[in-house]
């Protein structure tokens, strides 16, 4: 990009994006419906539990409305319950990511199952027993398609992307990142790891159609950052400048300087990626529409919404305190806030008119 990613960002709205009274509020991914309104999909779960672990078993992904692409959003309904253990993704919904296909919402998402119950306020439960490990295990990417944005949804039966046994992506697929090119094939970022204690890492797959097959592009994580000490999560892919545009978020702070803090990197083919100088996308230091500025206890999961080609917002789950990681002083409010962005064609345009319309395959 001509300029960096954080230089865009404009204050943010007071009392913009969504949130909800008694519940976690988490991911956001917005885009403007046949109705000229804008929709946001995000995850929640009742507050009544835990942020950590609970997010894995007891999330839900819904739809909020409003006028403005800022917000505040509005709840409007829950768009994928749970359905029950014995569906791929009947127990909780999780890190929706909104985009559409000529006349075709696609909502992707990660999804898992587990025995024994949906845990409430009774359960005793902690990361790293059976139950959360076993819901950790079985996530997968997933996809539900509409030709409206308040549904009907079709909710595939099986997950669009299957774990490696014995690779870098053994353990599960998860925090699916799409960008849709004109010929309707779909280049799709994920997350995954090798096992319950290894780094998070991400791959890259492509389906000539929506409906799949996902081929993935490379055996291989597509940063190595060992040398490092680092790892990656919460991909956001779309296309600028005859280039494809990554963000993330930086688990250690090791590869942009900030601990959760967001990573840029741009590619010519989706498959060899490099990271941009300087590196950093986003930072959780704050700068709000009257005059404040805060550090945010956590900014993860970026989303943006582009319009015309244009990416015109920036969206991310964030929390208050020290975020929600932070056993010493943990969140006690999580929402998604709403960025806008500088409407700079020269820095932040991505008309389609570049976009590269190969199919999907091997490489």
């Amino acid at each position: 990009m001509k300029e960096s990613f954080i230089k865009n960002m404009q204050p943010a709205p007071v009392g913009g994006g969504f949130e909800m009274d008694n519940y976690w509020i988490w991911c956001g991914s917005v885009i403007q419906g046949e109705d000229g309104k804008y929709h946001m999909f995000a995850s929640r779960w009742s507050m009544e539990v835990s942020f950590w672990p609970y997010w894995v078993t007891n999330s839900e992904i819904v739809r909020a409305v409003s006028d403005t692409p800022e917000g505040p959003f509005e709840f409007a309904e829950v768009i994928l319950p749970s359905r029950g253990p014995d569906f791929w993704d009947g127990m909780m919904t999780h890190n929706p990511t909104i985009h559409k296909s000529g006349d075709t919402y696609l909502l992707y998402y990660t999804g898992t199952t587990y025995s024994g119950g949906m845990p409430d306020v009774h359960s005793q439960d902690i990361w790293g027993n059976e139950k959360t490990a076993e819901a950790r295990r079985n996530q997968r990417v997933g996809l539900a398609v509409s030709h409206s944005i308040t549904g009907p949804w079709e909710r595939f039966d099986e997950p669009i992307l299957q774990p490696r046994t014995g690779k870098w992506d053994g353990l599960m697929t998860t925090n699916p990142a799409a960008c849709v090119l004109p010929d309707g094939s779909v280049m799709l970022v994920y997350k995954s790891t090798g096992d319950q204690l290894d780094r998070l890492r991400l791959g890259i797959a492509k389906a000539d159609h929506y409906r799949g097959p996902y081929v993935r592009l490379r055996e291989e994580p597509i940063f190595q950052f060992d040398e490092m000490g680092d790892h990656v999560e919460d991909p956001y892919i779309w296309f600028h400048d005859g280039r494809f545009q990554l963000i993330m978020k930086d688990m250690e702070g090791g590869i942009c300087g900030e601990m959760h803090a967001g990573i840029h990197a741009t590619s010519s083919d989706g498959v060899h990626w490099e990271v941009s100088n300087p590196p950093m996308a986003y930072s959780r230091r704050v700068q709000w529409d009257d005059h404040t500025e805060t550090v945010q206890g956590s900014l993860e999961r970026p989303q943006l919404l582009i319009q015309d080609g244009i990416p015109t917002h920036f969206y991310a789950a964030t929390a208050n305190c020290g975020g929600v990681y932070d056993l010493d002083n943990p969140a006690t409010k999580t929402w998604t806030i709403a960025i806008p962005l500088m409407q700079s064609h020269d820095s932040l345009d991505t008309s389609s008119s570049n976009l590269p319309l190969s199919k999907g395959g091997e490489s």
